[in-house]
């Protein structure tokens, strides 16, 4: 059961978030919108679009509605569409491209500033309420670290798509890294084919700088440590672990940057199978 988190902790983080997105595209002019994201199809202005639509769908709205003198995108058949989630965020993220790099920016202030009177506004008894979510039914507390997750990586999708640095540690990344870390043990089991028995070790260097211990039993789990020497040990920086993790880069783009000791064999096919929020 995913564990709901303090919402003393995970709003102020959310709205900080929204804040630093807003700082990222401020000023943007039109070419600079239609900028190519790391993501499939996604420019920097449909990654804002996907972030209000999904603040707007959380405030009970629709998407708008389909202009008929556009051709209509069958979102469906789009070759990175690979379920209803996706479906919903290509829809909208389509009825809003007709509109401006500014007016988009515009209805991005609107929405946040409502989403954030919302869950200020937001009792323990809704906080902890069963809601669906991309990961399945959770709490709408557990679900708004998703939503801190979601829109800290695509901070930095922003920022790597306009060669620009931002800061990738401190309490945003800390509690959005926590959201992502969950999936590492059952993504290594499941997409890496780490065996049964395997002792696996990822040293973080870098903002988000740790050790993670991944021991493979029936289930895949984080431990302590090991009794015995680990398997593999893959040492990186957390910004490419997150990158990989999320679909954006490929180890073999990173072969230099990334460290392999122990079974090597095992190592490179759990790097090359990180991706899993894509």
């Amino acid at each position: 059961m995913t564990p709901t988190p303090d919402r003393d902790e995970i709003v102020p983080l959310l709205t900080e978030q929204w804040d630093a997105l807003a700082k990222l595209v401020a000023g943007l002019d039109e070419n600079r919108w239609r900028t190519p994201s790391p993501l499939p199809g996604w420019t920097v202005f449909d990654v804002i679009a996907h972030v209000v639509g999904t603040e707007s769908m959380l405030l009970g709205e629709k998407p708008p509605a389909h202009d008929p003198n556009r051709v209509k995108t069958d979102v469906r058949g789009l070759a990175h569409v690979h379920n209803e989630t996706a479906v919903l965020n290509e829809i909208w993220i389509d009825r809003l491209r007709p509109l401006s790099g500014d007016r988009l920016f515009a209805l991005y202030d609107e929405v946040t500033e409502r989403r954030t009177a919302a869950l200020t506004q937001l009792d323990a008894e809704g906080w902890a309420r069963q809601t669906p979510s991309p990961i399945g039914q959770i709490s709408y507390g557990a679900f708004m670290r998703v939503r801190l997750f979601d829109c800290w990586v695509h901070e930095l999708d922003i920022a790597d798509s306009l060669g620009r640095e931002v800061e990738e540690g401190g309490p945003r990344a800390e509690a959005a890294f926590a959201e992502f870390a969950r999936s590492i043990p059952r993504v290594v089991a499941k997409r890496g084919e780490a065996p049964s028995g395997s002792r696996i070790t990822f040293v973080l260097t870098g903002p988000l700088a740790r050790t993670l211990h991944i021991a493979v039993a029936e289930r895949a789990s984080y431990v302590d440590g090991f009794d015995e020497q680990a398997n593999v040990e893959i040492t990186m920086d957390s910004g490419l672990f997150v990158r990989l993790g999320g679909g954006r880069t490929t180890a073999d783009e990173h072969t230099e940057q990334i460290s392999i000791t122990g079974d090597e064999q095992l190592g490179e096919r759990l790097v090359r199978n990180l991706a899993f929020t894509i």
